[in-house]
């Protein structure tokens, strides 16, 4: 008799912690679901951009007159996650959990960039793929200083970049600050960066057309070392002599002007092209 009185305790118990689990199981799974889902948002695609326009991209950039290379692109570290960041004020912001970017915020407007530049120009993004020889390629790097959120007010991003043709020391470096006015809400937030990195990339588009129309500095610049050469083995090297075989210097090209959009303002400073050592 005491064995089974035991035995019953024993299986009561049981099954009241069984049920215990089973009930926390259950409240564990009801909050879980009752929890706002995640959204996720990306700046590569444009609104309405469609199937017309990624062919008329791709027939362009058949054969193109030159390439681009846009490297990886710098981003403020306070803005470097997946989460949205928005500000509160000029002292504080806020970390969204539920409010993601697709992939970092880098990478975001790198893609946007190479996008925009690649339909701009008539040409493709060559960045960590083999090229031929014989066409020009344009190296486009590009460092973030501020990348700020103002839900309701408006979308920022000031940025230095610069348009190095590669195989050249001339390089452009100019910066762009495009300041978006947006509406209430993510999405439109989100559209506002979109359309300020358009902004930028206009800019930068305008700098390739600008070196692309200069002559070719390295054919200057390899021209200059053959001289060099010749001149070290024909005549004694003197202060005169350096100063006639010197490589010649760099035009100066400004900073382009864009014309901006009304919702949208850019700025643009730094000189011009200088030749680099």
């Amino acid at each position: 008799m005491k064995n089974a009185m035991l035995r019953t305790l024993l299986c009561f118990r049981t099954t009241a912690t069984a049920a215990a689990v089973a009930t926390a199981a259950l409240t564990m799974l009801a909050a879980c679901s009752s929890s706002p889902p995640s959204r996720f948002y990306t700046l590569s695609t444009a609104p309405g951009a469609g199937v017309d326009t990624a062919q008329r991209t791709a027939a362009a950039a058949a054969n193109p007159s030159l390439l681009i290379e846009v490297a990886p692109v710098d981003m403020p570290s306070q803005v470097a996650r997946n989460q949205l960041v928005v500000q509160k004020d000029a002292n504080q912001v806020s970390v969204l959990e539920e409010e993601r970017w697709a992939s970092l915020p880098g990478d975001e407007v790198r893609r946007a960039l190479s996008g925009d530049l690649a339909q701009r120009l008539g040409t493709i993004d060559v960045y960590g793929a083999p090229y031929p020889e014989g066409v020009p390629v344009y190296r486009v790097s590009v460092n973030v200083h501020r990348f700020e959120s103002w839900p309701g007010s408006h979308a920022l991003i000031d940025a230095v970049w610069s348009v190095r043709p590669v195989g050249s020391r001339a390089v452009m470096t100019c910066r762009s600050v495009a300041s978006v006015p947006v509406a209430s809400g993510y999405d439109a937030l989100v559209d506002g960066h979109r359309r300020a990195v358009e902004a930028i990339a206009t800019a930068i588009a305008g700098g390739v057309q600008s070196l692309a129309a200069l002559p070719r500095m390295a054919d200057t610049d390899a021209a200059a070392r053959v001289g060099k050469g010749a001149s070290r083995a024909s005549v004694p090297r003197t202060a005169a002599t350096a100063e006639t075989t010197a490589a010649p210097a760099a035009p100066v090209v400004p900073c382009p002007v864009t014309a901006m959009s009304p919702d949208a303002a850019s700025a643009g400073s730094s000189a011009a092209v200088s030749s680099g050592s």
